[in-house]
């Protein structure tokens, strides 16, 4: 944990959370065949954002100095957490949103603890088909179900 990392980084998440909501407002409040709006997400990801972004700027007031050692960033897990991210947005629409937050869930949960492969498949689906449910069928919403060739 890097004290001066944290901080600045909790203030641009907070920047981009309110981004987020500035920008969701431009975006039409209903969506055709669905009682929930394309600006509901953003809204709510942007509220999150930054009530996580002050959770952390607090939070590093309570850092206990450590050793001033250096420490080493893992630019593997970056570059293959960041891959699958941009593949993820690039075939959501294609492959549809359960197979996709599925497999970038997979992915992500594998690149940081590869010890857990059955938990990762099933917190992966689970949450998948989890958000998938409650947006389209509790909300009545509208995402990209299954690939088009289902």
């Amino acid at each position: 944990m890097n004290k001066t990392f944290d901080r600045y980084s909790s203030l641009i998440y907070m920047i981009i959370g309110v981004f987020f909501i500035f920008e969701s407002r431009e975006i039409s409040e209903s969506a055709y065949g669905s009682n929930v709006g394309s600006d509901i997400f953003p809204t709510i990801l942007g509220a999150a954002l930054i009530l996580l972004s002050l959770r952390l700027f607090y939070e590093t007031f309570q850092y206990v100095d450590q050793d001033k050692g250096k420490e080493t960033l893992d630019y593997k897990r970056f570059l293959i957490i960041l891959t699958s991210a941009v593949a993820y947005a690039l075939f959501i629409e294609s492959l549809g949103f359960i197979l996709t937050t599925f497999l970038f869930l997979l992915i992500s949960f594998q690149v940081m603890d590869r010890k857990n492969l059955i938990k990762s498949i099933i917190l992966s689906a689970c949450f998948s088909g989890g958000v998938y449910y409650l947006f389209v069928e509790v909300l009545e919403g509208s995402l990209p179900g299954f690939p088009i060739w289902f």
